[in-house]
């Protein structure tokens, strides 16, 4: 009996093919997994991201831009450097925070809570380097790169990343980071954490007057990544 002839044997069946053929169609004649799945046409998730852009200081009035692998979007930061944007992206997501002749990077695995700071732009160089190339490749590749998506949204691969910059900046510069989450707790400047690593970081040298990571920093992680490549 064939597919066709059997669609009339019985109602229940008739029933099961018209609505089998309303999904096919819906999908453009590609078959779904479940009534929403259509290859890929469906709508990215609404995602909520929030953060501090800080150098040491407030990056206040910032420019926030957000990119991810479907959806993006921008804000401005606060007097506090604190910003906030809910878009419609399917995460991982790059977010470059731009204010004068600083302009500094991060990353978002999901939705959440994610800083951009001079601790997460060297984290960035890390990552970069691991994947066999530098920050600027990273950024420029990053939507038509299955492998660097797969490990920007592996949280164990970021924070194994986050890791490694406390570990190189603390033995580096001989002083002890209070905060090893720096990528996802939220802070406040003037406040002890996060905040109060930088300014010690920047005391350090390694954080430079226009508030981006010393070149001697840079230097330090991206060697770093080198020698811990990813698969």
């Amino acid at each position: 009996m064939n597919a066709h002839f059997a669609c009339w044997v019985r109602p229940v069946r008739a029933a099961c093919c018209a609505a089998t053929l309303v999904t096919l169609a819906a999908c453009g004649g590609n078959s779904c997994i479940g009534l929403d799945s259509c290859g890929g046409g469906g709508v990215p998730p609404n995602v909520s991201l929030s953060g501090t852009a800080a150098t040491g200081s407030a990056l206040a009035n910032a420019t926030v831009g957000v990119s991810c692998v479907q959806g993006s979007g921008t804000a401005v930061s606060d007097s506090g450097g604190h910003y906030t944007i809910a878009l419609n992206a399917t995460p991982p997501c790059l977010l470059t925070v731009t204010s004068g002749s600083t302009s500094l990077h991060s990353l978002a695995y999901a939705g959440g809570t994610f800083n951009t700071t001079p601790e997460t732009e060297l984290m960035m160089v890390y990552l970069a380097s691991q994947l066999g190339t530098n920050e600027n490749g990273l950024i420029a590749s990053f939507q038509t790169n299955a492998q660097f998506q797969q490990v920007l949204s592996n949280q164990s691969d970021v924070q194994a990343a986050q890791a490694a910059v406390v570990t190189n900046l603390q033995q580096h510069y001989t002083l002890t980071l209070s905060t090893p989450a720096f990528l996802t707790t939220s802070f406040a400047l003037g406040q002890a954490g996060v905040a109060s690593d930088l300014s010690a970081l920047a005391a350090a040298g390694a954080i430079d007057a226009n508030g981006m990571p010393d070149q001697v920093a840079v230097s330090l992680l991206s060697a770093a990544g080198a020698a811990h490549p990813l698969p």
